[in-house]
């Protein structure tokens, strides 16, 4: 199954959402039928100041088959017109990331402003997932499992 899915209330809240806005929360979608990513809207207006950062909870979490990955990419638009990037660049989303005991799978996304200053309005499309088929080597024994959120595969 691959779907998008809200996180809990709380969940949002600890991560930095505000509560008033959390029912809200739209899931992502494709917005035409030729279009390979889903548009992860604003959960509430966001203001990226020229060379300062803006961390947003987006509400949302994605299921997945264990062979498929999750990219979080900028739209493009934004990122042509105002250079307005992703903090790691691409995010990577695993599939053992749903539903971990940590933070049950929550998707953050941290942007960076760097031609001016950048609102993005509640409800307007700011990034966009592509979901992935991937392939793993022949001889991999990888069986390690998350235990953690993001950032938790460094911590083994």
């Amino acid at each position: 199954m691959i779907a998008f899915k809200k996180v809990k209330k709380e969940q949002f809240v600890s991560d930095g959402g505000l509560e008033s806005v959390f029912e809200e929360i739209s899931l992502p979608k494709r917005a035409t039928a030729g279009s390979a990513g889903y548009d992860i809207f604003a959960p509430c207006d966001v203001v990226v100041k020229k060379g300062e950062t803006a961390l947003i909870a987006t509400g949302i979490k994605a299921e997945m088959p264990q062979n498929v990955v999750l990219l979080i990419l900028p739209r493009s638009g934004l990122g042509f017109k105002y250079k307005l990037r992703l903090c790691n660049t691409v995010g990577v989303i695993d599939a053992d990331y749903f539903d971990n005991p940590k933070n049950e799978g929550h998707i953050l996304i941290k942007l960076s402003a760097e031609g001016s200053d950048v609102v993005i309005e509640k409800g307007k499309a700011f990034a966009q997932g592509l979901f992935v088929n991937y392939l793993v080597c022949d001889d991999d024994v990888t069986n390690t499992q998350r235990v953690g959120g993001f950032g938790s595969t460094d911590n083994k």
